[in-house]
């Protein structure tokens, strides 16, 4: 039977995968291939999905595609995996992922002869892979990860809480039912992932042959879900080798701001708690109290982007300087796409890191924003 920690990172994931369609991700099934063999890309087997790779086929728990293709680009794909453990996430688990996203990127055969009819072109994506983490990363699990270009995402900001909260629940629930079950009567995991996507991703909810003390769990964990309309995750893009995950407590706050402001000028600060690693929190230049977005950082990757040294070439500063200088969003409102960029000095993520707080208030001290 499989562990109740396990469980948690694979509810975990099918609850990331309702986080992110706000962001513009669309969570795949084999149905959603369009393509007869020997041009498919993806197939359902026993376990679930799997994505063709120029050497193997891989599993893909839960894999999203962006809805627009960007410019001169391939199709977007998106390998969500997500560990919610208390060790930190080792460099196997990290070096795996390299491993399936470099083989299914060299899936670089672009005709296929048939016997039936003439040759004709494969459809080729641009794959990318996140690990998203409630317990942080060991120290060469983060540097392999960056210098390949693998996202982690800190999903252990104060604003996700109530998400961490909701899918331990759930898990617990869902594990201690199952022992009381017959080995004969377990459901498999992915049939238990299949029967949550039904409210989640409105998909047709498929039958579970099992007690309804397995399930009943499943269907508070989507409705929590969906009472807490605050409750969101936005990816973000700098022109950097990761993304970033940002959480806020009121989103929409946020999202009210940008449809206002698709460009705006943004400050950064480090806040002032104790913790594994430092957070981050994110307020409009010119309206701080409009919204707060907070977002936390692998300590390598801080590391990377903190490095002024005098060593520095003046060079290799600038290049920090200009990836960093703003980030992309995108925000979904049914099907039509909003593209905010957010633009702050690189100097200031220097400033504040040393210390220098005083040039902004603490969050403590602003007024909330007001509601809709």
């Amino acid at each position: 039977m499989i562990s109740e920690g396990a469980l948690r990172g694979y509810l975990l994931e099918e609850v990331l995968a309702w986080l992110l369609r706000s962001s513009g991700y669309e969570v795949l099934t084999a149905q959603d291939d369009g393509e007869q063999p020997p041009w498919k890309t993806l197939e359902e087997r026993n376990h679930g999905l799997v994505v063709r790779g120029r050497g193997a086929w891989h599993q893909a728990d839960t894999l999203g595609q962006f809805r627009f293709v960007p410019p001169f680009s391939l199709p977007v794909r998106l390998f969500v995996e997500a560990k919610f453990t208390q060790i930190k996430v080792r460099l196997s688990t990290v070096r795996n992922g390299h491993g399936v996203l470099h083989d299914v990127n060299e899936n670089v055969m672009t005709t296929i002869a048939t016997h039936s009819g003439p040759r004709r072109p494969r459809t080729r994506y641009r794959y990318s892979y996140a690990i998203f983490w409630t317990s942080g990363f060991s120290q060469d699990a983060q540097e392999f990860a960056l210098a390949h270009q693998i996202s982690l995402v800190d999903l252990s900001v104060p604003d996700f809480a109530h998400l961490r909260d909701l899918v331990r629940t759930a898990a617990k629930d869902v594990h201690t039912a199952m022992k009381a079950l017959p080995a004969t009567d377990l459901p498999t995991v992915n049939e238990i992932r299949n029967y949550l996507r039904g409210p989640l991703l409105n998909l047709s909810r498929q039958p579970i042959a099992t007690e309804p003390s397995v399930t009943a769990p499943l269907g508070v964990l989507a409705e929590s879900l969906y009472s807490r309309s605050t409750l969101g995750l936005i990816l973000a893009f700098p022109a950097a080798p990761f993304v970033l995950g940002l959480a806020s407590d009121d989103l929409y706050g946020f999202v009210r701001y940008a449809l206002q402001h698709p460009t705006h000028s943004i400050r950064l600060r480090r806040l002032r708690q104790a913790g594994p690693h430092p957070l981050w929190q994110i307020r409009s230049e010119d309206d701080p109290a409009a919204y707060a977005l907070t977002f936390g950082l692998p300590e390598q990757v801080e590391a990377w982007i903190l490095d002024q040294e005098t060593t520095t070439s003046s060079r290799m500063r600038w290049v920090k300087e200009s990836m960093l200088s703003a980030m992309t969003l995108y925000w979904m409102d049914g099907d039509h796409a909003h593209t905010f960029q957010l633009r702050y000095r690189p100097q200031e993520i220097i400033a504040q890191s040393t210390g220098d707080l005083t040039s902004w208030p603490l969050a403590d001290d602003l007024p909330h924003p007001p509601t809709a």
